[in-house]
């Protein structure tokens, strides 16, 4: 299965990112509330079977909380924005989130035994549009304001579902996070 830890929007995040424009255009495919999250780590494949049991993946994330506490870390703050932005190549459309390299870091160190290697740097981001057949989409999109600033409450296994249209998501577990 095909899975990623991420922490959700809160409602309100949710509504700015909502009322973004959002122009119809042939080369650019929106993501759907239903999508909207911060990836704090991209795992691909894992074997169902290793997400139970005391030596699992979701144990692993059990840990999380304590690790952030012994590091010194309080609770989890985002911050969304402060404009949206398109990455390198403009493919995606993405709002930056700033405040999650701390927790990037502890799940990454949790479940480094699972998936693909964590990527050495975090780029916490909201990801809007990205275009299709790899077409440079248009630098207009890009400068709207939103800014948005929150408590994480909780981190979520997630797995993924690729099929015609918009991926499908399923949450598998949630740990709740210290604050």
């Amino acid at each position: 299965m095909r899975l990623f830890v991420a922490v959700d929007l809160p409602e309100g995040a949710a509504a700015l990112v909502a009322a973004l424009p959002r122009p119809a255009l042939p080369a650019v495919h929106w993501t759907t509330p239903e999508q909207w999250h911060v990836t704090v780590r991209f795992l691909g494949e894992v074997d169902p079977a290793q997400l139970g049991g005391p030596s699992g993946l979701c144990a692993a994330l059990d840990g999380v909380p304590s690790a952030l506490r012994h590091g010194g870390a309080g609770p989890v703050g985002a911050v969304l924005g402060p404009a949206v932005a398109w990455f390198p190549g403009r493919h995606v459309l993405q709002v930056p989130v700033r405040g999650l390299e701390a927790l990037a870091r502890a799940v990454a160190a949790a479940s480094a035994s699972w998936g693909d290697p964590p990527e050495r740097d975090f780029r916490g981001h909201l990801t809007l549009a990205r275009t299709r057949r790899r077409a440079s989409g248009p630098p207009s999109l890009a400068g709207a304001p939103i800014v948005a600033h929150w408590l994480v409450p909780e981190l979520v296994l997630y797995e993924s579902t690729l099929g015609p249209g918009a991926s499908r998501y399923r949450a598998l577990h949630r740990v709740a996070l210290p604050g």
